[in-house]
């Protein structure tokens, strides 16, 4: 099997027509067919089905195509490793995560490894954990860092535990609340507040951190998933949060004041996804050691 025809072929599905791949790859259509004939030819199966809305892979097709990622990122592996040890310093991380780990923990991470490695280039991947954990079963992202809210149903995937992290309820420094030394959550329920929607998945947490504690969830001035948003409220005094401890420790945010309200909810372990059986690259080892380093303060122990 040639590496060029299974490179045409994920062309053809990426592209959804054999006109569009030759274009793509600036070969022929001909030169297209020929490649997918002779590996149809020594599989003696059809790889593609064309219809008049383009080109979809077959069974074995697909087959061939999580074959053929597996076998192009272990040589983009190979050459990073060989690049590694020519310069240690060097190299390209590919990161999924969502948008408030990517604002504060893997921030952290990435400045205090860059500080070693100037030379070392990280790419986000900011998505919602189901597209996230496909990024990284198609091999387009090299880890993911995220919450575990419950076990991973897939079992391609590893999960290597960095910290444990609680939600907490938060105001502005200037929040008379700020100010008191014990509060139940009870006493909170008639004030303004910012919070995600219930029907979101970080909402219906919230809701039942409420609920636990008998307790309708509470007037919502401000409907906000985007943690970053919730933040920027909590700055003029008129509202309370719950949110993730860690958003307020990367960087340590002095304005904003972590309420002493103990909520019915418990940790949240934050830690790196894998792909079982994937070589990682030296870099990407670099990164997931440096996490284990930044967390060390919160770490409780090991998973």
């Amino acid at each position: 099997m040639k590496l060029q025809d299974l490179h045409v072929l994920m062309t053809v599905v990426q592209a959804g027509s054999m006109g569009k791949a030759a274009d793509r790859l600036n070969i022929t259509q001909p030169a297209i067919s020929r490649s997918i004939a002779e590996l149809e030819h020594m599989l003696g199966v059809r790889l593609l089905d064309r219809h008049r809305q383009g080109i979809e892979p077959t069974k074995f097709g697909r087959a061939l195509l999580d074959c053929g990622a597996a076998v192009f990122d272990d040589l983009r592996q190979g050459v990073q490793n060989i690049e590694f040890l020519a310069d240690p310093t060097a190299g390209d991380v590919r990161i999924g995560c969502n948008s408030i780990l990517a604002a504060s923990f893997v921030s952290a991470v990435i400045d205090r490894l860059s500080q070693r490695y100037p030379r070392i280039v990280f790419h986000f991947v900011n998505a919602q954990i189901t597209e996230l954990h496909r990024e990284l079963i198609e091999r387009h992202v090299d880890v993911l860092v995220a919450q575990r809210l419950g076990p991973i149903a897939d079992e391609r995937l590893d999960f290597d535990f960095v910290f444990d992290d609680s939600l907490v309820v938060a105001a502005g420094a200037q929040d008379p609340w700020a100010r008191r030394r014990k509060i139940a959550l009870a006493e909170l329920a008639n004030e303004s507040w910012t919070l995600p929607p219930p029907t979101s998945v970080v909402g219906s947490i919230v809701m039942e951190a409420f609920r636990a504690s008998g307790l309708d969830y509470p007037r919502t001035t401000a409907f906000v998933i985007p943690t970053e948003v919730r933040i920027n409220l909590l700055k003029t005094g008129h509202y309370l949060t719950i949110l993730a401890g860690f958003a307020l420790r990367f960087p340590a945010r002095p304005e904003i004041k972590v309420l002493p309200v103990e909520l019915p909810l418990p940790p949240v372990p934050v830690g790196i996804v894998t792909l079982k059986n994937r070589t990682l690259s030296p870099v990407v080892r670099l990164f997931i050691d440096a996490a284990h380093e930044v967390a060390k303060p919160l770490a409780k122990g090991n998973r």
